[in-house]
């Protein structure tokens, strides 16, 4: 009987990460119904305002380009759990950085050189860039006195520095149960990490990749994805 049992809860455990997987695969945004905040780094205006809105839960905005992050101010001022920092985060603290600004309202800033992101977007440009002065996430989290513990998932879209951030935050990164990224398989920036470089470096602190849904492709170049990963 004890051994019956013991099958039977193994079988249940097998069944509900199959269903969890399922469920995820068909609508990532399921995963907010499972925690209570995000920490979302690559801003923008803040475009996914209404959908963390949806799901009840405290969020942290970080965008570093100063007209945009007015306007993620403004955005989100009817929103009382919405909290938006205006920095770059990176792997070191106080180092001066350019970060290029494109003509798409900033959406494809990086503080790398376009690559092969022109085959699949080809009329994205840069137009100018600023200089600023980079913090890691482990030092913001300290600076303005975050609780860690209200946000079970960090949000990356930073245009190809994504890894940068990741080490910038070596002792945090393990109270996150998931961590969600855009990444390419292919340079779509110079210099920048693919997703395989991503899936390394969170496996060694405990995650693993559960869900990858393509958004974007080109024959020449490769695959965009949106990732989910998830602490095991």
């Amino acid at each position: 009987m004890k051994l019956r049992r013991k099958i039977r809860k193994i079988f249940k455990v097998i069944f509900n990460e199959i269903l969890y997987f399922l469920l995820l695969k068909k609508n990532p945004d399921f995963l907010f119904k499972k925690i209570s905040g995000v920490i979302h780094i690559g801003a923008n205006e803040g475009q996914e305002r209404e959908k963390y809105k949806k799901y009840s839960l405290s969020v942290i905005w970080v965008e570093p380009i100063p007209e945009v992050f007015e306007q993620l101010k403004s955005n989100i001022k009817e929103y009382p759990d919405q909290k938006a920092f205006k920095y770059l985060l990176a792997d070191e603290d106080n180092k001066e950085i350019e970060l290029k600004i494109s003509n798409n309202n900033g959406l494809s800033s990086s503080i790398l050189n376009l690559g092969m992101h022109t085959h699949i977007w080809p009329e994205i440009k840069y137009i100018k860039s600023i200089k600023l002065r980079s913090l890691t996430l482990t030092t913001l989290i300290k600076n303005e006195k975050i609780d860690i513990q209200k946000y079970q998932a960090l949000i990356l879209d930073t245009q190809g520095s994504e890894l940068l951030v990741l080490k910038g935050a070596p002792e945090i990164l393990k109270k996150f149960k998931y961590i969600v990224t855009e990444a390419a398989d292919f340079e779509s920036y110079v210099g920048c990490c693919k997703i395989q470089d991503l899936s390394y470096y969170l496996n060694n602190f405990g995650f693993k990749e559960i869900v990858r849904t393509q958004f974007a492709s080109h024959s020449k170049a490769g695959n965009y994805y949106d990732v989910i990963y998830e602490k095991k």
